[in-house]
């Protein structure tokens, strides 16, 4: 078990072609600090597909490592995601639907199980999620030609 004060984890999903091949990144970190990476080649999806397995890839790093934290904010570049996460946006496509309840389960046994306390999303413009853009990157790049 790990505890961590307030951390930041900034996701990101991306898809060649839209679709086409697709991964994922991650970078948590907490004051500055970086606390974990994810850089994970999904397969064939699209790039809104991608952006949601970013969120549910990160808590369930978060459920299976055990951290707990009180002060969680999510960073995405997708506004989109943010806002349907959030229920400022309804979902209209059935096969996001069934992503963004996979992400509110996580996040309810997660509250459950008192690993988050007050968790925001927020989006951000391309150029502040940078370091989770590389790590998508990273994993399509990696990908035999």
């Amino acid at each position: 078990m790990q505890t961590i004060d307030v951390l930041q984890i900034n996701t990101d999903g991306g898809s060649r072609n839209n679709p086409g091949p697709s991964a994922i990144g991650v970078y948590a970190t907490s004051t500055g600090q970086e606390v974990f990476t994810i850089s994970q080649y999904l397969g064939v999806a699209t790039n809104n597909e991608a952006e949601y397995q970013a969120v549910i890839y990160a808590l369930k790093y978060l459920k299976e490592n055990e951290i707990f934290s009180p002060n969680i904010t999510f960073v995405l570049d997708s506004e989109l995601i943010v806002k349907q996460i959030t229920g400022i946006y309804k979902v209209k496509q059935p096969h996001l639907q069934a992503l963004k309840t996979q992400v509110l389960d996580l996040i309810g046994q997660l509250n459950l199980s008192k690993q988050i306390l007050d968790l925001k999303f927020v989006n951000v413009l391309r150029e502040k999620n940078k370091d989770a853009d590389r790590l998508v990157n990273l994993a399509l790049d990696s990908l035999p030609a």
